[in-house]
């Protein structure tokens, strides 16, 4: 049995019908991580022997008749970036002198554990996963499967890498500006980003850490149907996190199958301030106008009122993410540690370059940060007055050429216009800053064969929309690529 063209949610099928123990599993993947991980670089490292531990007792629980999760014995990767699973480490994205042990479970592996999958490694990120690639200075970079020289996209990169080739059937993402839809954009993958305040985040001692811009715990799946599991088991109200809201349960995977008839869909390449590659275009507008298959109002002739450039918004971006980061490192100081004066080294430029822009901000440079956000708020909910969903393409280009520096970037110019290379070449970080819902669905390929990615976006708290449409497209366009895992092993049980 070929268990790595398996669903997350088909693998758990077998698992809870008998059909397959959770020890083999986990050995099954083990080894494919083995034979696979050196070429993309997915994993930072693994733990085989407690995931194999756990499986062991997944199985005695099985063999007493107790009934797991729909994701029973399926393993999961979790990011190498803020605490994940208690006990094990992480490295803060690839910064030798932070790699700490995790102290706390995250939200994703909370969901996860539940659903009975089981947690075997943690996968790459950028430092502070500040950009939209995924490389650093103690790992190096992660690639995209479909050519091993081009970079997998970040932050959740190795995940979605993991992903991608069959290491994996489901990862952790987190997303702060687009870091679950740009590695999935870039490695063939779907990833969804939830609405605000639907799955919770507990941060002290600052309980609003992660709200300029919104940052949000989620998961990068090969289908629909795995993310929705995931969010039905991740969306719980908690009072701690001061933007929680109490939605009740929603059966995230029944509501998926709703039909799309008479919905209104905006599709725009560009927003009207990026500048998108052509065949990235091409490729999204062509993938958009098939939801007319499915009875939707496809609308190509939408206008969006932001007044700002897509270099000056990403740079507010850059800005505002760097706040909390500034305010750890000021307070790492005070505790004798200072990690650019003594560390340098392990950080790119570029996050050193706006850690000082965030320091030396004013209260006035917070004010215009707040008129920007409304700006973009009042942009998009402009659209959302007439339409049900926004489509556009993830990033502006196809995946980047890793670097051998252990810092690699978005591109320089696209069309011959400057880009800021941190994040000004994704499409994504606006919704990070109104906390609308928003995945990233494969949409083809380029004549080079580099994968494409088409974003959905929703009306805050309409996460569902964006699941259906996602889920319909799926039947549409199915996203089996002839990438390197389906041709070059021939992986059996």
């Amino acid at each position: 049995m070929e268990l790595y063209k398996l669903s997350g949610v088909e693998l758990g099928r077998e698992v809870n019908s008998g059909n397959i123990s959770p020890t083999e599993v986990i050995r099954y993947f083990a080894d494919r991580i083995e034979e696979r991980n050196e070429s993309l670089n997915a994993f930072t490292y693994t733990k085989t022997e407690e995931a194999l531990d756990e499986a062991e007792k997944l199985e005695k629980r099985l063999a007493a008749g107790e009934k797991a999760g729909p994701l029973a014995g399926v393993p999961v990767g979790l990011k190498d970036f803020l605490p994940s699973k208690k006990g094990w480490t992480n490295s803060h994205g690839g910064v030798r002198s932070l790699i700490r042990t995790d102290t706390e479970d995250s939200a994703f592996y909370t969901a996860a554990r539940e659903a009975g999958a089981i947690a075997i490694g943690k996968t790459n990120s950028p430092a502070f996963a500040f950009r939209g690639t995924c490389d650093n200075k103690l790992y190096g970079p992660t690639s995209t499967p479909f050519d091993t020289t081009y970079n997998s996209g970040g932050s959740s990169g190795g995940s979605a890498a993991a992903v991608a080739d069959g290491m994996i059937p489901i990862g952790q993402g987190s997303d702060g500006g687009g870091s679950i839809r740009i590695p999935s954009a870039w490695c063939g993958c779907f990833g969804f980003k939830a609405s605000v305040g639907t799955i919770p985040a507990v941060n002290r001692p600052d309980g609003w850490m992660a709200t300029h811009p919104y940052c949000f715990d989620g998961a990068i799946t090969r289908t629909v149907e795995d993310s929705a599991v995931m969010l039905e088991y991740m969306a719980r109200y908690n009072p701690r996190d001061p933007l929680s809201i109490d939605h009740g349960y929603r059966c995230f995977t029944e509501l998926m199958k709703r039909p799309l008839y008479g919905m209104k869909i905006a599709f725009t390449p560009d927003f009207g301030v990026f500048t998108v590659d052509n065949e990235i275009a091409q490729k999204v507008r062509m993938a958009a106008i098939r939801f007319r298959e499915a009875g939707a109002v496809v609308d190509e002739d939408v206008s969006f009122n932001f007044k700002s450039s897509q270099n000056e918004m990403a740079e507010l971006w850059c800005r505002s993410i760097s706040i909390d980061t500034a305010i750890d490192m000021e307070l790492w100081k005070q505790e004798g540690f200072d990690l650019v004066g003594d560390h340098r080294d392990e950080l790119p430029e570029e996050f050193i370059y706006w850690n000082d822009i965030a320091l030396h901000s004013t209260v006035l440079d917070y004010r215009r940060f707040n008129e920007i956000r409304t700006e973009m708020l009042d942009a998009l909910q402009d659209v959302f007055d007439r339409y049900d969903l926004i489509i556009s393409p993830v990033t502006v280009c196809a995946p980047v050429l890793n670097a051998d520096d252990g810092n690699t970037k978005g591109p320089y110019e696209v069309n011959g216009h400057r880009t800021e290379q941190l994040i000004g070449f994704c499409e994504t970080f606006m919704e990070n800053f109104t906390g609308n819902p928003a995945a990233s669905v494969p949409a083809g390929l380029t004549a080079a064969g580099l994968p494409v990615g088409m974003q959905i976006i929703g009306k805050k708290f309409r996460d569902e929309d964006v699941l259906a449409a996602a889920y319909t497209f799926e039947q549409i366009m199915p996203w089996s690529y002839d990438i390197p895992w389906s041709r070059d092993i021939n992986h059996t049980l």
